[in-house]
């Protein structure tokens, strides 16, 4: 995600306590493999257990509680994405949390994405900061420690008997990883490929038939995607990954989405063809106040991109959360019930 929402949450509303992983009545489906779909509908929910902490349930069109992985599944997702953090002040999305909401995915028979940030917190466009223990690294003490961090925790979710499907080696790299030590740069990116390296290394090592990717956001930048990608030419990975959010708002609205999608879905098929390599939507959103919008710009995109067997998904960004639980704007319930956004995934 380009920005990072507010975390201030306002009063939890009451609730039933979610079920633990334990209490799931999937639970016997744990040790089930789980095989990644040919084309992902996926949804990046790794904000549901600091939710559930909050006492925040989410419902079925029918207003019955459920718990988020699988009202995701009954929405039409056949796969979820988790972001790691290194050592988050907080504890969320640790290797500890990864795994629990690893659990639920597998036992439910969805493929998984692993997202590591490479930080103690967020990660995008705007900061690449490397945790704390790392900062005063050179990029080869750098790049052992950053394998060591991927196979601790793909050792955790293999020795669980999760499935993993997709590995994000850093998000959103634009400017790269853990900086300055894997910065990009017009004249180099030598830094950079050295981490993405020991990423890709390490991911093969636990996770041999993981597709890697290499995430860039702004899909509707073709220019600024080419370059990334051409300069980074020596790192080892499979799959490009990208980020596109179609409206922010702008100059009191919502600017048309039309533009941007269009705009990505060209450029989908131009990098394919210039790096041969398969391309992913990693991440996909729009305003939550604009659901019927936001469906026409999904059905958008997938209705251009359903016939081409090298584009391989589409992940929206957090769309159980909203404004009034943790002061994000772009997710697609409200008052924990699904706006019909991701419905259209049951339609492909």
């Amino acid at each position: 995600m380009k920005f990072l929402p507010a975390l201030c949450l306002l009063a939890a509303v009451s609730c039933i306590q979610m079920p633990k992983p334990s209490e799931n009545k999937n639970e016997n489906k744990q040790d089930q493999t789980v095989t990644a779909p040919t084309f992902a509908k996926g949804a990046d929910i790794s904000w549901v257990t600091e939710m559930e902490s909050k006492k925040y349930s989410f419902y079925s069109s029918a207003g019955v509680p459920m718990e988020c992985t699988a009202l995701m599944k009954e929405l039409g997702c056949n796969a979820i994405r988790l972001r790691v953090w290194v050592n988050p002040a907080d504890g969320w999305c640790n290797k500890e949390d990864v795994l629990e909401k690893a659990k639920r995915a597998q036992a439910l028979g969805m493929a998984l994405m692993i997202d590591f940030h490479y930080s103690d917190s967020w990660a995008d466009p705007s900061k690449q900061n490397p945790p704390a223990a790392w900062k005063n690294m050179n990029v080869q003490e750098m790049a052992k420690a950053l394998a060591a961090h991927t196979e601790e925790v793909l050792t955790l979710l293999k020795d669980n008997k999760v499935d993993v499907a997709w590995v994000q080696v850093g998000n959103e790299t634009n400017t790269g990883m853990c900086l300055p030590n894997g910065a990009v740069s017009s004249s180099s990116a030598q830094g950079f490929i050295t981490l993405a390296n020991a990423g890709y290394g390490a991911v093969k090592k636990v996770y041999p038939s993981a597709l890697v990717i290499l995430h860039h956001s702004n899909a509707q930048e073709l220019e600024k995607n080419k370059w990334f990608y051409s300069l980074v030419a020596g790192a080892s990975y499979d799959m490009i990954g990208l980020s596109l959010y179609p409206s922010y708002w702008s100059n009191g609205a919502f600017p048309d989405w039309k533009p941007f999608c269009q705009s990505a879905v060209a450029n989908f098929a131009a990098l394919h063809e210039q790096f041969n390599k398969p391309v992913m939507l990693v991440e996909f959103g729009m305003p939550a106040s604009e659901a019927k919008k936001a469906k026409d710009a999904l059905k958008y995109v997938l209705d251009s991109v359903k016939s081409n067997d090298w584009f391989k998904g589409v992940f929206y960004w957090e769309p159980e959360s909203e404004h009034d639980r943790n002061g994000y704007d772009y997710g697609a319930f409200s008052g924990g019930k699904s706006t019909g956004v991701l419905d259209i995934f049951k339609e492909y």
